[in-house]
This record gives structure tokens, sequence and C-alpha cells, in this order.
């Protein structure tokens, strides 16, 4: 198969996005694995180049050319003076490039021109000062795809990835919210982006909602009532799903590798776990969209912007699990 091709946009430029991409392009193998069209001005790709004290050749090419581009290229943006570009602030502008350039890989994508999208951390506050008018860029995403099916963030860690039933709620509201219907929904997308990242037969295990999974129900029925009946239907169709494990303890399954994904309950309850045994190697994965997107789970560190501070171990990550995607992905739309 040939290889996929990825298009990588630089995420904020106030932040260390364009740093963390000239760094994974110049880690071994990165070329080799992808043919990559970076996607936005060119001056913010010399930055991270200048920031990094490392090489970027930029090969710049127009859209008719991506098609049959191998290799590295280039696709010119003009989304923001160089002027504007403010290291380690929230503006306006940079939530704009930020949209706009995101904006053309997903039009590249839903084209057929690029396999998948790999973007640098943005930051959610100058995205919504410049128009993001969505919870997240996952829902942005989404809506901009034209896409109404079921779609989360997906957290990656390693050879884990944990879905959740609710995520960007309140803790008062989790136990209302939690329902046979979206236990299946987050169950089905860790499955289905798992087969897509290459797992023929994923192995899933759902967290409990409450202490010591319910103890029989004398800390609560949810185990009982919506999440023992929920995985039973999985069960009878042969599926791996197990459960509901005790949230103090499933993660100790996870790492001893015996699960390929954590289905949680809530957002904290699956975060707190992933990002202590890894932060540095997170990823995000926006899970069910008709095109594969991901990016590093951390954020824009302003506190490090511009001072050749950042690792580029998530990013790497990223790009890797993408690369699998992408091959499938490819495989599936050419079937």
């Amino acid at each position: 198969m040939s290889k996929p091709r990825i298009a990588i946009v630089p995420g904020d430029p106030s932040g260390i996005g364009p740093e963390l991409i000239a760094r994974l392009l110049n880690e071994e193998g990165v070329l080799e694995a992808a043919d990559i069209v970076l996607v936005g001005d060119s001056h913010l790709w010399r930055q991270g180049a200048d920031q990094a004290e490392l090489p970027v050749t930029l090969n710049t090419i127009d859209e008719r050319q991506i098609a049959t581009q191998s290799g590295l290229s280039h696709l010119e943006m003009e989304t923001i003076a160089p002027e504007d570009v403010k290291i380690s602030e929230v503006t306006v502008a940079g939530g704009t490039t930020s949209l706009r350039c995101l904006d053309k890989a997903l039009d590249l994508a839903q084209a057929g021109l690029v396999d998948g999208v790999l973007f640098a951390p943005f930051n959610k506050a100058a995205m919504t000062s410049a128009g993001l008018n969505a919870e997240d860029e996952h829902k942005y995403m989404a809506r901009y795809l034209g896409f109404e099916g079921h779609h989360s963030e997906i957290n990656v860690l390693d050879a884990l990835m944990t879905t959740r039933v609710t995520s960007h709620i309140g803790i008062k509201d989790v136990a209302a919210n939690i329902s046979q219907e979206g236990v299946a929904k987050a169950v089905n997308l860790a499955h289905d982006t798992l087969r897509r990242a290459g797992q023929e037969r994923p192995r899933i295990a759902v967290a409990a909602l409450n202490p010591h999974a319910g103890d029989n129900g004398k800390f609560g029925r949810e185990e009982i009532d919506i999440l023992e009946p929920a995985i039973k239907k999985f069960q009878d169709k042969q599926m791996n799903v197990t459960g509901p494990w005790p949230s103090d303890t499933v993660f100790l399954k996870a790492m001893r590798g015996e699960v390929d994904a954590v289905v949680t309950m809530y957002h904290d309850q699956g975060q707190i776990a992933i990002k202590l045994m890894g932060f540095e190697r997170g990823v995000t994965v926006a899970g069910g969209l008709p095109i594969p997107v991901a990016t590093p789970a951390h954020g824009t560190a302003f506190d490090i912007a511009g001072q050749n501070k950042a690792n580029v171990g998530a990013t790497q990550q990223a790009f890797e699990l993408l690369v699998r995607m992408a091959k499938n992905h490819r495989a599936d739309r050419n079937a």
C-alpha cells in the first residue's frame, strides 16, 4: 500500500505548535512514514524552525498538485500577519489562523486529497474569540464537515484508548446523564476507532460510576440498572466488553496491558488516570468523524512558548497513530 498523505496545521502560533511540528519533521522515520502537506502561512513554519533551531524545507505547491505530490510539501495560506503573532498571548488573530488552517485541511480531506489531519495544539479561548461558536474543536469539526453521527474526543496513551459516556458537564449532572444508549455509543466509538487503528478484536473495559462498583446497590444502582445490561448486550454479540469495574482499579488492568480501551463515565475519571500514566505521550483523536484527525493531548504551553523547550513526544505519538488510521481510511475509501 502506498504511503498515506497527511495534512498538518501549525495550531495556535502564540504557543508551541510551530516548534513542535519543526521537531516532528526532523524525527527519524517521519518523512518515510507518510507524504506530508504543511497547511499554513510560510512565516509560521519558519517561526517553528527558528524556535526549534532545526531545518524545515518549504516545497510550496498549489492545491492542484497535492494528489501527485510525494514527500514534504507546503500549501501556502495567508491567515495572519507576522507582526500579529504574539508569543504566549491569547489573541483573536491566533484563533483566526487556527480556524482557517484547520478549515483548509478539512477541505482537503473531504476532497480525498489527504487521508488524515494532524493539528498542533489550539487555544480554545483564542478560537472562541475568533468565532469557534462550539463547545470545542471536535464539535466545530463535525459541524464544518456536516457530520451528524455520534462523535467524541478519544484520549490515547501508547496502546490504550479511553472514551467517556459524559464529557464537559458538571459532576452533579453526571448520574442523570448515564444511560444504556450513552454507554453503547461510547463502547462502539472505542471499538470502531480501535478497529480503524488496526486492532481486530478490541478488549474494552467499562468503568463503574459509583465506589466499589456500587457494592450490589449499596452505593447506587447505576451499575445494576444501566451498566450491566448495556455490557451484556455487547457480550451477547460476542464482543470482548467487560465490567463494570471499580474505577479505582480498572486502570491497573490497563497498565498491565489486559485491555485496549477503558470506557469511563465522566471526564476526569479517565483524564486524571491517563495523564498521570504519561502526560507527555498522550494523544487526542477526534473519534467518530468520517476522516482521521489527531493532535497531542496537551495544550499550547504558553509558559515555554518560543523558548526551544517543547517536548515532541505526544506530537510524534499522534502522528504515528494517525498514519495507521489514515492507511485504513484510504483502504476503506478505495475498497
